[in-house]
């Protein structure tokens, strides 16, 4: 029997494999470590924020559905972006897209911060319930996930590969991946400005990866395949 890693190239194997390890530690060592607040990103001004968090972050997941969604999108896009960079070039594009997840997001929260407090890190005030709530989450609780680099991914995929028909749920019809990733990215921004109650997923992350992947692949010069139209 094949293994099902016989055809995956090597960056997104390996990444694909440590995230699931470290998905499984997450819970395997939960009595003794807690991982998601030693290796998910925290806000700078945080002081649970240390700076390898901007990297580790990446490999830490909140759940099965969510590592389910981002690894699927991983395996889905990520070899014929591999391919085309080159593993090198993919290898520096996931991570600098993932780092710029944080960047875009951490940005929103120091503007969040700043209009509550005045400034970027939190001086002895009073607040309102709704501010201390805000601040509290900002503070307290970390981001995790691939998702910022998978954004990224997409909207390489999407640059390189516009006019590849794709399918997707729920939609009976093929969609080419440049409306697919436009639709996502507007979606993503109307969910990030209206800060819907019980949402807690960190939309400006995923618009952070995909606005440092459209840079790069631009940065680079990087030309659509002529055997794909």
């Amino acid at each position: 029997m094949q293994s099902p890693f016989a055809n995956m190239p090597p960056v997104v194997k390996n990444l694909l494999i440590i995230n699931i390890i470290f998905f499984i530690a997450t819970y395997a060592l939960a009595q003794f470590v807690n991982l998601p607040f030693l290796l998910g990103a925290f806000y700078p001004y945080s002081p649970l924020f240390k700076p390898w968090q901007i990297i580790t972050y990446m490999f830490m997941h909140g759940g099965f559905t969510h590592i389910l969604f981002n690894m699927f999108a991983l395996v889905s896009f990520g070899p014929m972006l591999e391919y085309t960079l080159g593993s090198k070039k993919f290898f520096n594009f996931y991570f600098v897209t993932g780092i710029g997840g944080y960047v875009l997001y951490t940005l929103t929260q120091a503007i969040q911060v700043h209009a509550i407090t005045g400034s970027f890190g939190v001086p002895n005030a009073l607040y309102s319930q709704q501010d201390v709530e805000t601040l509290d989450m900002i503070f307290k609780y970390p981001m995790m996930g691939a998702s910022g680099a998978i954004f990224g991914i997409l909207v390489g995929f999407a640059m390189l590969f516009p006019n590849l028909e794709m399918m997707i749920m729920f939609i009976p019809v093929p969609i080419k991946a440049k409306y697919v990733v436009i639709g996502y990215i507007a979606l993503e921004l109307f969910t990030g400005i209206g800060r819907f109650a019980g949402d807690n997923v960190a939309h400006f992350a995923h618009l952070g990866g995909g606005l440092f992947g459209f840079l790069l692949i631009k940065l680079w010069g990087i030309k659509r395949p002529n055997n794909f139209y």
